[in-house]
């Protein structure tokens, strides 16, 4: 029993061994939801002054029209649409770790897959604003809601624009169903120890979770299914997303590597946000004993995986550019390295590419500010890296006479700004209403207490 459960810890299977007991866990997960302290205040006033920012920006372009960003012929597609792929892309490490992880029994997951599924809800959340914002005149989005109408405007089905409406408010669909019905247990844990409003609003949302034979019967099946019905979609979306560049004939999108290249992109950024998010999360609610070195070693170890993957695309693009011989395909990869957004497309190869390099050595992967550190540098290289995907390769088509540049305006980098700050007041609130750390999970790889023994207090 001992030496299974010493091999288990090793794994990162067990959380510290200063966490022993089933009660153990409830205090300290549920203690997390009770009064927040200075911390969480400022980050909270923080996100709310950003998104405050983020809401003004828009009603100024609104007010005053599209001209106000810097989008031009030839870029028609600027710092909207690469945040969108960007939160998007950040969206897809919540499923992995969730689903992909649960379904292989990964040993490592149940710690940090709470606080990645909620990620995944608010980050598809945040992307789904910027085609509306990119529209223009928000309030004639409805048209693209493919209806019966008197003006017979229809979808073309044959866009990929179209398949991305489905293919994201699906995983958006499957997303928050899979993300609410893990939390079910864990929000009767806190419903038996809330009070006041908190505990009805607890009552509600465990819809009446007894912890059964029968109910655990249904939600382990249950749950099995979606992680299964999640998991294809965890390739498919951001496959669609790629598709938007790639099934057009622009120089530097029109090519089959992309699919595999945008999937491996997304998980890589999205396991970095998760680091990024779990640092602070540990520090400032003491979970330590339940985020410890062995699950960000783990993590380290997949983002060394996808960033392999990611670096290996880029030099693949380089080469078959210069491999196609085609002086449009040339030139649109010499613009990248060398034109007016070289400063943009080094900063991606440094910060996706060499950056991650240090998390080979294993002093790296355990210590958790350099993770922190090498984390914030990968969501800055993976936003550039939807920056030169888009900007370079519209400002340098075929024509010398068409190309031209793209500056982002005051407008634009507010509202790029502020959605980081919606982001983290939605995760913010998360921290303080649901419990970040799965307790019915976390007690699976605790022994359970003996029957007719009594735990020690």
């Amino acid at each position: 029993m001992a030496t299974a459960e010493s091999e288990l810890r090793r794994r990162g299977a067990l959380p510290h061994p200063d966490v022993g007991k089933y009660s153990d866990v409830n205090r300290d997960v549920l203690k997390v939801l009770s009064r927040p302290g200075k911390g969480w205040w400022i980050l909270f006033s923080i996100a709310l002054a950003g998104v405050g920012i983020f809401f003004l920006s828009w009603f100024t372009q609104i007010v005053r029209g599209i001209g106000v960003s810097g989008l031009n012929a030839p870029v028609g597609w600027g710092v909207y649409i690469t945040t969108f792929v960007f939160w998007v892309g950040i969206a897809h490490s919540g499923t992995l770790i969730s689903a992909i992880l649960f379904l292989f029994r990964a040993p490592w997951r149940q710690s940090i897959y709470r606080a990645a599924e909620a990620m995944t809800v608010f980050a598809v959340m945040t992307a789904g604003l910027f085609p509306l914002i990119h529209v223009g005149r928000v309030w004639h989005a409805y048209w693209l809601v493919p209806y019966p109408n008197s003006r017979f405007l229809w979808p073309n089905f044959r866009s990929p624009l179209v398949w991305d409406v489905f293919a994201v408010t699906t995983y958006f669909t499957v997303s928050a169903v899979f993300f609410y019905l893990g939390t079910i247990p864990d929000l009767a844990a806190a419903r038996d120890q809330a009070r006041g409003l908190r505990k009805k609003f607890y009552q509600v949302t465990a819809l009446g979770w007894r912890g059964t034979d029968r109910e655990w019967h249904h939600f382990s099946k249950a749950y099995i299914y979606l992680a299964a019905l999640a998991t294809p979609l965890v390739l498919s979306v951001h496959s669609v997303v790629s598709w938007d560049f790639a099934m057009s004939i622009v120089p530097g999108w029109h090519t089959t590597i992309f699919a595999p290249y945008f999937v491996a992109g997304a998980i890589f950024s999205g396991v970095a946000m998760v680091i990024t998010l779990a640092v602070p999360m540990r520090k400032f609610f003491g979970l330590e004993a339940y985020l410890t070195v062995k699950h960000f070693e783990a993590m380290a170890k997949l983002c060394l995986l996808t960033a392999t993957i990611v670096l290996y695309a880029y030099l693949t693009e380089y080469f078959l550019a210069w491999y196609s011989g085609e002086p449009p395909e040339r030139g649109s990869f010499w613009n990248r390295a060398f034109g007016s957004y070289w400063w943009a497309n080094w900063i991606m190869l440094t910060c996706n590419g060499l950056v991650p390099l240090m998390l080979w050595f294993k002093r790296v992967r355990r210590s958790i500010a350099a993770l922190f550190v090498i984390s914030i540098f990968i969501n800055i290289g993976m936003w550039f890296e939807r920056f030169v995907i888009i900007v370079t390769s519209l400002s340098h088509e075929y024509e010398p006479w068409a190309w031209g540049l793209y500056r982002p305006s005051v407008v634009e980098m507010g509202i790029l700004l502020g959605s980081f700050c919606w982001f983290g007041f939605w995760f913010l609130l998360f921290t303080r209403l649901l419990p970040p750390v799965a307790i019915a999970e976390m007690k699976e790889v605790i022994p359970p207490p003996m029957r007719g023994v009594k735990e020690a207090s």
